[in-house]
């Protein structure tokens, strides 16, 4: 029997702002496609949703897990996972996003991996961590 090697990235990204704010962010569709991706995206469990993503289209995501001003775990396109976790941190949030899903055996779904972790680490999250102090 073989297995497939799978492949995870893990960003860690200060916010300053409370986990209520950060929660607002990743769960409003409004201040979702200010730092992300527009898309009718909502905190309930089951809810289905799409994700407009330039150069690819609509992706399809299911919320899986939702802890109010904790976690939110959605599948992104069926493969991957998408989990982020809020930490109180001072007068802040800790926020840990988990990526996971990919099959490193696959060279396109390695190259993602490659590409998608720098990207989280360098461009998306440091937009949020922009946009969350400013959320009224």
């Amino acid at each position: 029997m073989t297995y497939a090697r799978t492949g995870t990235i893990v960003v860690d990204q200060f916010m300053n702002a409370p986990p209520a704010k950060v929660w607002r962010a990743l769960t409003d569709p409004g201040l979702h496609a200010k730092w992300w991706a527009p898309g009718d995206i909502a905190e309930h469990v089951g809810h289905e949703f799409h994700l407009r993503m330039p150069g690819y289209g609509d992706v399809p995501c299911t919320v899986v897990e939702s802890r109010p001003h904790e976690r939110f775990v959605y599948t992104f396109d069926g493969a991957w996972t998408l989990t982020w976790q809020l930490v109180p941190e001072g007068h802040g949030t800790r926020l840990l996003l988990e990526h996971s899903g990919f099959d490193l055996d696959d060279k396109r779904q390695r190259e993602a991996c490659e590409r998608m972790g720098p990207g989280w680490r360098d461009g998306v999250l440091p937009r949020l961590a922009e946009l969350v102090p400013a959320i009224g």
